[in-house]
């Protein structure tokens, strides 16, 4: 008997359920298949949106390719124009590139100051990577430093020399420099130390910081203040060049 009334009262309350549900139905149901619908289009928005990113993308970076390609032959004027569009409407990462790519034609054109303006917008523009803007600030950096003063060569370097910094043996490299050149021969000799000691510098840097603490010895015993004298002038220019050509082969935009 006493299952019989359990079993009556598990029936009742499943009907009511019921009754309550279809109550919800009839009241929310609508509301409940509108957001169904607008997950599905949703869904097939943002996919559509990738798929149009993926195929700019690619046609950016055929372009990119090709004006990159174009800019060292006879068609550099028609490079050029190319990559002044896609540094203008391209997608952000190939516009960064671009931008990067016209400075450094910039340079090998001559151009010094006009790349050196080019490089400093790129690493002031907060919506360029921030690998990328560092990287454009060094450049920047070294093609100011037969113009800068220490102080001003100091705040352009002294971030991108600081250990998590991914460019940091080489603002460390040109600090010893622009230190060397102003006559500060013990800061440069801390930079130069520094690059020598640590066993992850570039085989590149390291042998050009052994360079460099050989001169200011031979500075030392000659008597004669380096970034004073003619001779160690001539050869912090030469090591800063050497320096652009590196960076230039190590990441080519």
């Amino acid at each position: 008997m006493a299952d019989q009334r359990d079993l009556l009262v598990k029936e009742v309350d499943e009907e009511l359920r019921r009754e309550q549900l279809l109550k919800l139905w009839e009241q929310y149901g609508i509301y409940a298949i509108a957001a169904a619908l607008l997950i599905v289009v949703g869904v097939g928005g943002v996919k559509y949106y990738q798929y149009r990113n993926i195929l700019a993308a690619e046609a950016a970076g055929a372009r990119f390719a090709g004006a990159t390609h174009g800019v060292t032959e006879a068609k550099a004027a028609d490079a050029r124009k190319e990559l002044e569009a896609i540094a203008a409407s391209g997608p952000a990462g190939y516009a960064s590139l671009a931008r990067l790519r016209l400075a450094a034609a910039s340079v090998a054109s001559g151009k010094t100051t006009e790349a050196a303006t080019e490089f400093e917008a790129i690493a002031k523009d907060a919506t360029v990577d921030q690998v990328l803007r560092d990287y454009a600030q060094l450049q920047a950096a070294m093609l100011r430093l037969d113009t800068a003063n220490w102080t001003d060569m100091q705040n352009r370097l002294n971030d991108l020399a600081a250990e998590q910094s991914s460019w940091r043996y080489s603002a460390r490299e040109l600090l010893g420099l622009a230190a060397l050149k102003a006559g500060k021969t013990d800061e440069a000799r801390r930079e130069f130390e520094r690059l020598m000691g640590d066993r992850a510098t570039p085989q590149g840097v390291a042998e050009r910081a052994r360079v460099m603490m050989g001169m200011l010895a031979q500075a030392e015993l000659a008597g004669s203040v380096p970034g004073k004298t003619t001779e160690p002038e001539a050869k912090v220019e030469g090591t800063a060049k050497t320096q652009q050509t590196d960076g230039k082969k190590a990441k080519q935009p």
